[in-house]
């Protein structure tokens, strides 16, 4: 997988906009050049043409990282109380929809993946080879799935755009059958990982950045593509391409769909009309039975808490 060069560390929190702008441009950039891209599919390929999916909540039930960290957290990379903590700081993020605060986008980028930190590269693509089997693996949205399906039969490439690091999204994106990924850059010196990112976190402008360095390098006219997302946190990215469409919407990317004629997709049955503006990673947890996990854990470890 293509590594980008490290670069020295920046101050921790921005000091003007500006400083946003330049950390998600020095992030899309980073992503792209990291991109794993197959080449063109066999049949009829539109070299010009491609679509580009978010992943938590559009191409997978609940978050991914979510997941990975939990992985992660059964194979010792880090203690219960860590993973409790991960998760409140996601669900944070999830119940307001954007960053509530500088202190939390400045505690998110800082505290990106500094528990790898010192690990090597190859050692957490392979425990996300294995935590893709376990817990992801049957959480992909059969309908979602489809679409990307869909623009690969038509000769397009299909690309992931996610927060989730580049590593994960790559292993995502192999296992679909799918063209690549675009996802968060840690810095990465002799192999192993230092905690810090590169740049920004792969989130709302940065992923347009990274679309628009990708588009650049392989030649893609944005007019002829498509983006697919669940977040209004991504309308940045969707609205850079010729078609978007909202898959499993939150109920202000609904409403922006209607608004602007966006088609929308839902693959949630029974109830997802209760289920829209939840938290993915609150949805994840539930469903993963976290509480239950987490006392299994919390005997394991015998942490006080």
């Amino acid at each position: 997988m293509p590594r980008v060069p490290s670069i020295g560390r920046r101050s921790a929190r921005p000091a003007n906009p500006a400083d946003e702008e330049l950390r998600a441009h020095v992030a899309g950039a980073a992503s792209a050049a990291a991109a794993d891209v197959s080449a063109p599919p066999a049949v009829a390929p539109d070299r010009t043409g491609a679509a580009f999916f978010d992943v938590d909540n559009t191409m997978m039930m609940g978050a991914s990282l979510f997941w990975f960290a939990r992985g992660l957290a059964a194979r010792k990379y880090f203690t219960t109380r860590d993973m409790m903590g991960f998760v409140w700081q996601q669900a944070k993020f999830r119940i307001a929809g954007t960053e509530s605060s500088a202190d939390d986008i400045h505690t998110m980028r800082e505290n990106g993946l500094a528990f790898v930190a010192g690990r090597p590269v190859s050692e957490i693509v392979q425990a996300g080879e294995e935590i893709y089997d376990e817990l992801m693996a049957d959480r992909i949205w059969s309908g979602t799935r489809r679409l990307a399906q869909q623009h690969l039969d038509a000769g397009q490439r299909v690309w992931l755009v996610t927060a989730t690091p580049v590593e994960l999204a790559s292993i995502i994106a192999h296992r679909l059958g799918l063209t690549g990924a675009l996802g968060t850059v840690a810095e990465v010196v002799d192999g192993k990982y230092t905690g810090r990112l590169v740049g920004e976190l792969m989130h709302g402008p940065a992923k347009a950045e990274a679309v628009l360095a990708l588009a650049e390098r392989e030649g893609l006219d944005l007019s002829r593509c498509t983006a697919y997302s669940d977040s209004a946190n991504d309308l940045p990215m969707l609205s850079l391409t010729g078609t978007a469409v909202a898959v499993n919407p939150d109920t202000e990317l609904r409403a922006i769909a209607r608004s602007r004629g966006w088609a929308i997709r839902d693959f949630r049955t029974g109830r997802k009309a209760a289920k829209i503006g939840v938290p993915t990673v609150a949805a994840a947890a539930l469903a993963g039975g976290l509480a239950g996990g987490a006392i299994a854990l919390r005997r394991r470890d015998k942490l006080p808490w």
